[in-house]
């Protein structure tokens, strides 16, 4: 479950709620170095948590997207979050060899997943013994197979190749990693903040030992921007971003 950095002819693309993003690495010695980013904000409500709401005019605000940074690469690695479409558990089970798991790891998660076994694209990943014999622990992550193909569907659509699809929690922590060395015995928690969603997963050794999607995100401000002073969503957005707004004063009104 790790995200390819770098790489011949890949870029990543994160597509979320309220903006597209787009990345991509160059690898050199002793590290990567940032080649490109840009990013395209998107009409509200064509995705609302995690699902997409009207493909039809995602896929052409990406197309536009795609010209406006005038995009050649063509394979992309993609991210997906959602706290009722991706579900993330670190499990115990008896220790047998990856190739072993990955003949019973359906089986093995059917316990561990509210929704049927073949409706989830399942993936895995060994993390080590534990300290009882014969044990190991495991990183599961089941995401559900409509909410992939809506995402792979609408790339494809842009004209893209999906080739990486990744979990938005995964993605950070091995962002983490490529950018920080690892603190023996230290807590680090990752959060990415979105307009619909919180990413948080906590990392230690190197190792995720929790992660959770949650369903708020800077459009809760946005909300209570267009409540408190009855503005409109976009000067609400404008606002966030540290825009100008004529009439509409940055600072609070005393009382």
């Amino acid at each position: 479950m790790h995200m390819f950095f770098g790489g011949k002819g890949l870029f990543g693309l994160d597509i979320g709620s309220s903006c597209i993003k787009a990345v991509q690495l160059r690898e050199k010695r002793g590290g990567y170095e940032l080649e490109f980013f840009e990013t395209f904000q998107l009409p509200p409500e064509l995705i609302v948590d995690g699902s997409i709401i009207d493909s039809i005019r995602l896929v052409e605000a990406l197309k536009q997207f795609i010209k406006k940074a005038r995009i050649r690469t063509k394979n992309v690695a993609i991210g997906l979050a959602g706290h009722t479409s991706v579900i993330i558990k670190r499990i115990s089970l008896p220790e047998m060899s990856e190739e072993e798991l990955e003949e019973s790891i359906k089986f093995e998660a059917e316990q561990y997943v509210p929704f049927d076994i073949e409706d989830v694209n399942v993936d895995f990943q060994i993390l080590g013994p534990k300290e009882e014999p014969g044990q190991m622990d495991v990183m599961l992550a089941a995401v559900k197979k409509d909410v992939v193909n809506e995402y792979v569907s609408v790339v494809r659509e842009a004209g893209l190749r999906p080739v990486v699809v990744d979990v938005d929690a995964f993605a950070l922590s091995n962002m983490h990693e490529i950018n920080y060395d690892i603190e023996p015995g230290r807590n680090i928690a990752l959060v990415n903040v979105g307009a619909h969603t919180i990413n948080l997963n906590v990392v230690k050794n190197g190792m995720s030992v929790f992660t959770r999607d949650s369903s708020i995100g800077a459009s809760g401000v946005t909300e209570a921007l267009q409540k408190e002073f009855h503005l409109s969503y976009e000067i609400s957005e404008r606002l966030q971003r540290g825009e100008a707004v004529e009439n509409v004063s940055p600072r609070a009104p005393s009382r």
